[in-house]
């Protein structure tokens, strides 16, 4: 909704900032996207509306406040997804609290999938674009804020665990900037928890004999292949051809996507202590996950995800899903009589 709050006079330049905010801000919520203020500039920079300069992000940040208080632009285009208020839940009638279950009621439907799949994003920011997309197959996700905290990493490593004991194969798909540290971020994830997974696995097994890391995989893999179906047959695109404790598999944002889709750089930040090495692989270049627009990524997510899993099994899961759903409506509108 637009609500004006306070008069304000605009210049002509920043009236032309404001109509093309709200040109950009409507084709996004027509298909059901808001937009943090980091990815309204970024449309911008993409369109060639404005250069990418931080005094410029600045600039625009002034006026999308300034518009949004004299009633210009709706409050609802532009988000903050780092600070939320938790509201309690409240009822008016027991009917209507198991009418919200029913509405909320879900099966873990990958419980019996051969794949456990996961998807952690560098950037709180961009949580609602990733919420979004693995909300249609019911994945978890994970805003990692940068680098994984170790005591989160940790608790990943047990929750993981618990999957390979089923018989199933850990599945993180990253994404994060492609800049020195958000590159270094995929590959810490992926030692520390061969770390955390690894050693486990060999203290709960006293009677392996070890003689290389090599060899804890290979018993996890057989107590994998014993436990439950492992299915050898799936072979997404950027996953390992070896098995492993668990599929780490970057998806963005990668040097073919930026190729592909031209996002706008940002220079290599040299303070960063990466940076020399990323320079020799890459340039003096680097760019950020937001400038992606969100209907990519959450084809991408969707897509990814989409490949891990087994078909039959998953609409089989759906259609008890949808039945006992139905049970439960049937309750919340017989109520009184039950």
């Amino acid at each position: 909704m637009r609500i004006h709050y306070r008069g304000r006079k605009f210049s002509g330049s920043s009236e032309l900032l404001i109509s093309h905010a709200v040109s950009i801000c409507q084709s996004y919520a027509a298909q059901g996207y808001d937009l943090t203020l980091r990815q309204l500039y970024y449309q911008f920079v993409a369109r060639d509306l404005i250069p990418n300069k931080q005094s410029e992000y600045k600039r625009l940040g002034s006026v999308i406040n300034d518009a949004r208080l004299a009633g210009l632009l709706d409050w609802d285009y532009i988000v903050d997804r780092t600070r939320n208020v938790e509201v309690p839940a409240f009822w008016g009638s027991p009917a209507d609290i198991i009418q919200a279950a029913a509405n909320s009621y879900h099966l873990d439907r990958w419980s019996d999938q051969p794949y456990r799949v996961e998807v952690w994003v560098e950037k709180e920011a961009l949580a609602g674009v990733v919420e979004r997309a693995c909300g249609v197959h019911r994945v978890p996700s994970f805003s990692c804020r940068g680098y994984v905290s170790q005591s989160e990493l940790w608790a990943a490593g047990q929750r993981l665990g618990g999957y390979i004991k089923q018989g199933q194969v850990p599945v993180i798909l990253h994404l994060g900037d492609h800049d020195p540290s958000g590159i270094d971020m995929t590959r810490d994830i992926t030692d520390r928890l061969y770390l955390f997974l690894l050693t486990d696995f060999y203290q709960s097994q006293q009677d392996i004999i070890v003689e290389s890391t090599r060899d804890v995989i290979d018993r996890m893999e057989e107590f994998v292949a014993s436990v439950g179906e492992f299915n050898e047959t799936i072979q997404p695109d950027q996953a390992i051809t070896n098995w492993a404790p668990v599929i780490v598999n970057r998806i963005a944002l990668n040097m073919d996507q930026i190729l592909e889709l031209n996002p706008p750089p940002n220079p290599t930040k040299f303070t960063d202590s990466r940076a020399k090495e990323y320079v020799e692989r890459f340039g003096y270049e680097s760019w950020e996950l937001d400038a992606l627009d969100p209907a990519t990524l959450n084809a991408l997510i969707v897509g990814t995800i989409e490949e891990y899993l087994d078909e039959g099994k998953y609409g089989a899961r759906m259609e008890r899903e949808n039945r006992e759903r139905d049970r439960l409506g049937d309750l919340a509108e017989n109520w009184e009589q039950a």
